[in-house]
């Protein structure tokens, strides 16, 4: 009995560290809304473009909540309980509510990064509403790269960010703004002061 309890133990790790090499540092996923470089090893989102296409769009995402996907690792709802961290939409919910199938896409785990809530909920969303005024007047291209410099691993398996990077582009304005935050509570009331231009 001690070896067949031995061979299964075995069995177990050999298939846990299988699993667990077998891990992509980046897959590139590409939907009609989005498009994404993901790290399976982090369970977070590398960078995402995307191009606002609903600045005034009513669509319900009334009972929608994030999903898994069967082809790519990443994190699920575990990673966000009891903690400081928000779902974090990358390419926002609001900038995609023509339809509700358009929605739903942007409900994918793919999509979802470990976002300070009060980051999430503050100066983030005040840039994102803005990116929507924007896109009211002219297209808006919106790329995001996420920092994980000292970042830190959950025990549930997924890194949590260290910031944001995002960079929009106004196109028929040919103009660029850049803005960092750091992925913690904002010590500034506007997003404005997080520009790095």
């Amino acid at each position: 009995m001690k070896k067949l309890s031995l061979l299964f133990l075995c069995t177990v790790l050999t298939v846990f560290v299988f699993a667990q090499n077998t891990l992509r540092d980046s897959v590139h996923v590409k939907t009609s809304i989005y498009e994404i470089m993901y790290g399976e090893k982090l369970e977070q989102p590398i960078w995402i473009k995307y191009t606002v296409q609903c600045p005034a769009g009513t669509a319900s995402r009334a009972g929608m909540d994030f999903y898994t996907v069967d082809f790519i690792k990443t994190s699920d709802n575990a990673d966000y309980v009891n903690n400081v961290y928000d779902k974090g939409h990358m390419a926002p919910a609001a900038d995609f509510n023509c339809t509700k199938e358009m929605l739903y896409i942007t409900f994918s785990f793919v999509n979802c990064a470990l976002q300070n809530q009060y980051l999430n909920r503050g100066v983030w969303r005040f840039l994102e509403a803005q990116e929507r005024e924007w896109a009211k007047i002219e297209p808006v291209q919106v790329t995001i790269h996420v920092e994980f410099k000292d970042a830190i691993q959950l025990l549930t398996g997924a890194t949590v960010p260290s910031g944001f990077y995002k960079t929009i582009y106004l196109v028929n304005s040919k103009k660029t703004l850049k803005y960092y935050f750091p992925n913690s509570t904002p010590d500034k009331k506007s997003f404005s002061e997080y520009s790095i231009n």
